[in-house]
């Protein structure tokens, strides 16, 4: 059964750190509550409409993957459990159950990469003047939006806006 769908949080009384395209961020001290919202961005805008249960399964496979990995890297993760959480969120916790997370505050490093399995957007830009996507070249005479033998790992374009969400 799909829960609400949830295109802003407004947790009275918890400072807001940042509103992202996908996750509002707020501000608990030492440590940062990250909710994960249905909103959906594409080429870095918003879109009007959106998708229910996304955030859930935003912070559901992050959580998984942070845990996952915790013992190859040290991560920002606390917890995704709402009954772990400060008392101040108490009265969100059927809001935030499922879409959230506890993390700690920490420097962010900037990277943002994409799995490409597609010729679009930037990466046929690119292609059409060099032959390549990120440098790696791909065979001769492909076609804008063609799908791909197989799916490229790239960096992203990124378009300088000053601010940026925490990678969760």
């Amino acid at each position: 059964m799909s829960s609400p769908t949830v295109s802003e949080t407004n947790l009275t009384g918890v400072p807001l750190l940042f509103r992202g395209k996908v996750r509002d961020i707020y501000d608990l001290g030492e440590r940062l509550l990250l909710v994960a919202t249905d909103r959906i961005s594409a080429f870095d805008a918003v879109l009007p409409t959106p998708i229910p249960d996304k955030g859930t399964v935003l912070s559901s496979l992050s959580a998984f993957w942070f845990a996952r990995t915790a013992h190859v890297v040290q991560n920002h993760f606390i917890s995704d459990d709402v009954t772990t959480y400060p008392p101040e969120l108490a009265a969100y916790s059927a809001l935030l159950a499922r879409r959230s997370m506890l993390v700690r505050k920490a420097h962010r490093i900037d990277i943002e990469c994409v799995v490409r399995g597609y010729l679009a957007g930037s990466a046929w830009n690119e292609y059409r003047r060099n032959g390549t996507v990120c440098g790696q070249t791909l065979p001769i005479g492909l076609r804008q939006s063609e799908r791909l033998a197989r799916p490229i790992f790239t960096p992203a374009t990124k378009v300088e806006t000053g601010h940026d969400e925490t990678s969760a």
